[in-house]
């Protein structure tokens, strides 16, 4: 192309999307510190109507469990939202959260269980926490935990198991000690990672640590300063301008250009390398890329925190005791595997209901012990002693080829808790569940999760479905700029 082109695409891609780009590194600064702005929330009356809660969607209600508070009979909801109490008539849900951290990301509640004694646990995403019935409020439980968050919740006869997303906290009555149980690797494990996750981390910095985290932050300040020196660059001259032509004179603004210039010019060459990583990497990370990613292994490269000696790092999800077949069965990202104990070598298991990319979200048997398996993929009925997998909704086999992460019905929680009566709660349309509050409607959203919003392009309701190839779009734009920057790189002043 000639050098005017260059410079055209350049230029106007450039300020088409600065401000995504913008958004996307600070987003992205704050994705990579979650536990320090955990406590950081942001109330949903500021963001579009699609993300306030409306019929208990948007995981508002994950599960349910039924128990006793004040000697009264009771039903404990939990969601991302934290923990309400009602009862089986459908009372106005009441606030249950006492004792839990304030911010929304320590209120994401993955599970509640009741041992036999009566104590009630809750597993929250950084940390496990008892009721203190005297006190009527909720204490954290020390747990010798490798900086992991929790996935699951399970208690089997009087012991108590808090699954993390890479080992197991199993502590028997009377639950005051845990010890960490590292799950041993299953036959067929080969030490192989998928390319998806080596390709996320690499984005994040978070495969080399620390430092590459810290890494990655300095590369979204720097494309911070390449958008707004660009911007400067683009606007000043037009500013200077319309002063010269009111016979006034600016020195300040043209030194300001001339530096805008020079760092925009100086910045984007000495970081190419680095700001193209950050740019593919990110683009990679959704459709259609991401699918080819999902599905292929590679070794992990040496002396990242995918170099693991276990094999279930980052891979654990859902634990539970199938009473019908007297065995675990447990849910990971790399499908269902089942043991016979917590020391016992997992088997992998061959046909099993399909489970969307974006984790599990039920299990539970029903009356028929048969397990019921939701996700955002739906929700099947899956009978294991004759190894047989419905819809839950149309009776069909499930697809032999994995299709979308998101099926017709996005499945985010259930309740059988209630009598008569099962609730299914669609992440989009909830369901025609109690009466919701309707300051529920406005219930805070974690900094973080906002941050994801943000990240992903989802927050831009305004581009409807094309939210969907939003960042492959974004993701080569911000490619090709940092390409045509680097071909028509600058070193003259323009005002002297």
């Amino acid at each position: 192309m000639k050098q005017l082109t260059w410079r055209k695409h350049h230029k106007w891609f450039g300020l088409l999307c600065s401000f995504f780009i913008v958004m996307f590194c600070l987003s992205g600064i704050i994705l990579n510190h979650r536990t320090t702005v955990s406590g950081m929330n942001v109330s949903r009356k500021w963001l579009p109507r699609s993300y306030r809660f409306q019929n208990w969607n948007h995981g508002l209600v994950r599960g349910s469990l039924q128990t006793s508070i004040d000697d009264k009979p009771s039903i404990l909801l939990y969601g991302d939202a934290g923990i309400w109490l009602t009862d089986s008539h459908g009372s106005p849900p009441e606030d249950f959260n006492k004792g839990l951290p304030q911010g929304a990301d320590f209120r994401n509640i993955r599970n509640i269980v009741q041992t036999n004694k009566g104590e009630l646990f809750s597993a929250g995403l950084f940390g496990l926490y008892h009721y203190n019935r005297i006190k009527s409020h909720w204490e954290l439980v020390r747990l010798p935990m490798k900086e992991e968050r929790l996935t699951d919740l399970v208690v089997r006869n009087d012991t108590l198991i808090a699954v993390g997303r890479s080992y197991l906290y199993v502590c028997p009555a009377p639950h005051r000690s845990f010890r960490i149980v590292q799950i041993k690797a299953a036959k067929e494990y080969d030490g192989k990672v998928s390319l998806f996750r080596t390709i996320w981390l690499l984005h994040s910095g978070e495969l080399f640590g620390s430092f590459g985290k810290l890494l990655m932050d300095i590369i979204a300040l720097i494309l911070i300063v390449l958008c707004l020196t660009g911007v400067f660059y683009w606007y000043l001259p037009k500013y200077i301008k319309k002063r010269q032509k009111r016979g006034k004179t600016n020195r300040i603004s043209k030194d300001l250009l001339n530096k805008s210039l020079l760092w925009h010019d100086k910045l984007g060459r000495w970081t190419l390398f680095l700001t193209l990583l950050i740019g593919t990497t990110g683009w990679c990370l959704r459709p259609p890329i991401m699918i080819a990613l999902l599905f292929t292994k590679t070794s992990p490269i040496p002396g990242t925190v995918l170099d693991s000696s276990n094999a279930w790092d980052d891979r654990l999800r859902l634990l539970r005791f199938d009473t019908r077949q007297n065995e675990w069965l447990l849910s990971t990202s790399e499908g269902f595997y089942t043991l016979s104990s917590l020391e016992a070598i997992p088997v992998k298991l061959s046909n099993t209901p399909p489970v969307s990319i974006m984790g599990i979200n039920v299990l539970v048997p029903d009356t028929c012990g048969n397990w019921l398996v939701g996700s955002f993929t739906g929700l099947y009925v899956w009978n294991r002693r004759d190894n047989q997998i419905r819809d839950y909704y149309t009776g069909d086999a499930p697809p032999a080829e994995k299709g979308s992460p998101f099926g017709e019905h996005a499945i985010a929680g259930y309740s059988n808790d209630f009598p008569k009566q099962h609730y299914i709660f669609d992440y989009q349309t909830g369901a025609n569940f109690i009466p919701m509050p309707h300051n529920f409607a406005v219930l805070p959203i974690s900094l973080w999760k906002l941050c994801v919003e943000i990240h992903t392009g989802r927050i831009y309701t305004f581009l409807e479905p094309a939210t969907l190839v939003f960042i492959f779009v974004a993701g080569l734009l911000t490619v090709w700029i940092l390409i045509t920057g680097y071909k028509i790189r600058k070193r003259k002043k323009v005002f002297r």
